[in-house]
């Protein structure tokens, strides 16, 4: 008779620890958190188009290097993005905003002159302030770890894009050439460990409700014998 209830209490932590560690494993995704991601989309593609703007039209060829070195790290940020985005069901917009679409026309129109370049690098300066101002935001007021881990990861590329272009001057010297962001949809190693630890905390607090649950089952048959 015991060996049953005990076999009973036992599926029952196996059946509770099934039905809660999915929903402790899935973190929130907040309106924070999906802005970032589809802005980030976004900002990828724009990034994607200047720089391919860049090696066509820009007179230097520090210019067009950079141009090359936004096109390289945009497409693997953004292969990141786009994987991570599937996995949380955000739906991504199919391109840039209107605003940074006219932006790069703006630029486009002075193609083939010294003032192509300056516009250009004017233009980088400001668009990547702008998209590390958003990374700084999702770090301090994102709630999902996926989701930060993947902002934590880009930041150091868009401060590397930014020194090349800070000031609307040329430096594309300060490629880094190795970039910590994934390929074909891989977070960052250091978001990899984020995302470990998290689910490791998760599968924790799944575990801990089963463990309660059963142990209030088993205070409850003991009473319920004693008082037989």
């Amino acid at each position: 008779m015991r060996v049953t209830r005990l076999t009973s209490v036992t599926a029952l932590v196996i059946a509770i620890a099934a039905s809660t560690a999915p929903y402790a494993a899935a973190a929130t995704v907040s309106d924070q958190d999906t802005g970032f991601v589809r802005s980030a989309h976004q900002g990828n593609l724009a990034e994607m188009a200047a720089g391919q703007d860049a090696q066509k039209h820009a007179t230097s060829a520090c210019v067009k290097e950079v141009g090359r070195v936004l096109v390289r790290d945009h497409g693997k940020l953004d292969a990141d993005v786009k994987a991570l985005a599937a996995k949380l069901h955000i739906a991504l917009p199919a391109a840039p905003t209107a605003e940074q679409k006219a932006e790069l026309a703006s630029v486009r129109a002075k193609a083939g002159t010294s003032a192509y370049d300056t516009a250009w690098l004017k233009s980088q300066d400001a668009a990547h302030t702008k998209t590390l101002a958003r990374i700084d935001s999702e770090l301090k007021t994102g709630h999902n770890a996926e989701v930060k881990a993947a902002a934590r990861a880009a930041r150091p590329v868009v401060v590397m894009h930014l020194d090349m272009v800070r000031g609307g001057v040329c430096h594309a010297a300060k490629d880094a050439g190795a970039v910590r962001a994934g390929s074909g949809g891989l977070l960052a190693a250091e978001g990899s460990d984020t995302l470990a630890a998290a689910g490791v905390a998760s599968l924790a607090g799944g575990g801990l409700l089963a463990v309660l649950g059963a142990a209030w089952l088993i205070r409850g048959r003991r009473r319920t014998n004693q008082d037989r």
